[in-house]
């Protein structure tokens, strides 16, 4: 356990003299390990005694080394995917130092380590395992992930022996496919990379992944590479070749999808509905469901859709109090947000400071928004607003508009105030802010809409009734 203020500029020291290293609402605790970005802390929640895993990366080595697209795009994608074989993110916040990524915490280490430790597997535990991976990976291509770095090291294993893809730093989405339909960058470990990958001439995201996925698999089975060679230009003509020899000690289903997996001919090689029909995978196979339609809450209020319905009454509990931890994730400046939509975060959320009582503000942007012909709903410190209308052509969703909002208490008399589009036209969206900003008269349209922090806000009101910004 990391102890108390020593842990810098990582934690935020927690009260009651317990002299552990405190980050928002979780306990931090060791280090489960450490790369040339940043670190990975266990952590426990502490108001449900649940583990993760917090990826701390230091925000100066990110930019030093140009790989701040590398992390938007792993959170970008990990965002999208919500399955029992692939690592889940819960929680994404940030300082002016570091970047948190509160992630599900995986105990029973590397499948690399699971193999180097048992040697090849037997076809039933391997089979299990390959059927767990194609699932997974599956699943993110139905969803356009395409993962391009699959390997034993990126696949986690729990202690109940089930798989958890991780590491979507190298992954590609929709947008990064070229004019003809294809990937083009390369990229990914020289074993495990799929030969028209090598090629420069474009290839599918779904074939290099399965071909990755079969030298994982030749790796469970027969507990070495198909592929290797200390001269990396030898490697390529393996890899290019298909050059490897598959033991006649598997049985013949076994061999057979190997080398359906493993030809280097994308266009022959076998497809992911193939793989699950194939006769040796489809062995005691029971197929995972996805957790898209899961309701648990989740923390990523900044990336994901509303989902919460509003159907408690006026009485309840009109705020929500929040800590630094979740401030410093709001502050516009560090707002990580912007990573995971195409539309700009001021057309879909704002948020600003105020002195005015909740129960003044609510009813203030009621009178607002029902004067624009808004229907409003109380509930458990929100507001819901929607509006059937006559949408623009761009609008993704021409016959609704719905609006979410949220009073936040930082301390005595101040409050964050966030006004979130879950769907409809940016420009009615706009209007809504502009009308109730103007109403409340707490700040300009230019403030609301530009760059300017939460923490500028806080400087700028009477310092005696407001909660101090902490660096984390």
């Amino acid at each position: 356990m990391v102890s108390g203020a020593g842990a810098g500029d990582e934690s935020a020291r927690g009260g009651g003299g317990g002299g552990a290293s405190l980050l928002g609402a979780y306990e931090l605790g060791r280090t489960v390990g450490e790369g040339n970005f940043g670190k990975v802390k266990q952590a426990r929640h502490r108001g449900t005694g649940a583990l993760f895993a917090i990826k701390i990366l230091d925000r100066a080595r990110v930019l030093s080394q140009r790989i701040g697209d590398q992390i938007r795009r792993e959170i970008a994608t990990l965002k999208l995917l919500r399955h029992p074989n692939v690592v889940r993110l819960h929680e994404v916040a940030a300082s002016k130092t570091k970047i948190y990524m509160v992630l599900e915490f995986v105990n029973g280490g590397e499948l690399f380590d699971r193999i180097a430790i048992k040697g090849k597997l037997s076809e039933q535990e391997g089979r299990r395992l390959f059927q767990q991976l194609i699932d997974g990976v599956s699943y993110c291509h139905e969803k356009g992930v395409y993962h391009r770095d699959l390997k034993p090291e990126n696949v986690l294993v729990d202690r109940k022996g089930n798989i958890k893809i991780s590491d979507f730093g190298l992954s590609a989405l929709p947008q990064h496919l070229g004019n003809d339909g294809l990937l083009h960058t390369t990229c990914g470990s020289p074993n495990y990379i799929a030969p028209e990958v090598l090629q420069n001439r474009g290839y599918d995201g779904s074939l290099s992944d399965i071909w990755s996925c079969g030298v994982i698999l030749y790796i469970m089975l027969v507990g070495y590479l198909p592929f290797d060679d200390r001269n990396i230009v030898v490697l390529y003509q393996k890899i290019f070749k298909g050059d490897t020899q598959i033991p006649k000690c598997l049985s013949p289903g076994a061999q057979d999808l190997l080398q359906r997996i493993l030809d280097p001919n994308p266009m022959k090689r076998i497809t992911m509905a193939e793989i699950k029909a194939h006769e040796w995978f489809q062995k005691d196979y029971v197929p995972v469901v996805p957790l898209d339609n899961d309701d648990e809450d989740s923390q990523l209020d900044v990336v994901l859709p509303v989902k919460e319905e509003i159907n408690q009454s006026p009485g309840d509990k009109t705020t929500h109090q929040i800590n630094a931890f979740q401030l410093i994730g709001m502050a516009s400046s560090l707002d990580l947000s912007g990573f995971f939509e195409e539309e700009d975060v001021s057309q879909r959320k704002i948020r600003f400071t105020t002195t005015h009582i909740p129960k003044d503000l609510f009813d203030k942007i009621e009178h607002s928004a029902s004067e624009m012909d808004f229907q409003v709903q109380r509930g458990h410190g929100k507001l819901k607003l929607t509006r059937n209308y006559t949408g623009t052509k761009n609008s993704k969703n021409p016959a609704s508009f719905l609006v979410y909002t949220e009073v936040f208490e930082l301390g005595p008399s101040l409050y964050v105030v966030e006004l979130k589009k879950s769907h409809g036209d940016p420009a009615l969206y706009r209007q809504l802010c502009e009308r109730i900003g103007s109403d409340l008269g707490v700040l300009t349209m230019e403030e609301i809409f530009g760059t300017r922090p939460v923490a500028d806000d806080l400087v700028n009101l009477d310092s005696r009734s407001a909660t101090p910004l902490v660096a984390l």
